[in-house]
């Protein structure tokens, strides 16, 4: 544990940031994995499942914990599923 008062404040903000990111992805890839399912099983609320993924993987992107460009990639082989 550090004893400087600003690498302490530092170690509790990278604590916090890092269960909002952790929570953030972990969201993205239930998304994603609802509705790869939906698609699978045929069900009817798949397009519901669809806009809901797109939502998670643009708001990681935006966060910056996924790549653009991997969001793109994850966009597109959603859409080519639906």
């Amino acid at each position: 544990m550090p004893n400087i008062k600003s690498a302490i404040k530092r170690v509790k903000t990278s604590e916090a940031r890092n269960a909002q990111n952790t929570a953030v992805k972990s969201a993205m890839r239930t998304a994603v994995k609802k509705f790869e399912a939906a698609v699978e099983n045929d069900d009817s609320n798949k397009a519901e499942y669809l806009t809901e993924a797109i939502k998670h993987v643009d708001k990681a992107a935006q966060k910056g914990l996924i790549h653009k460009n991997a969001a793109n990639r994850t966009k597109s082989r959603l859409m080519k599923k639906a």
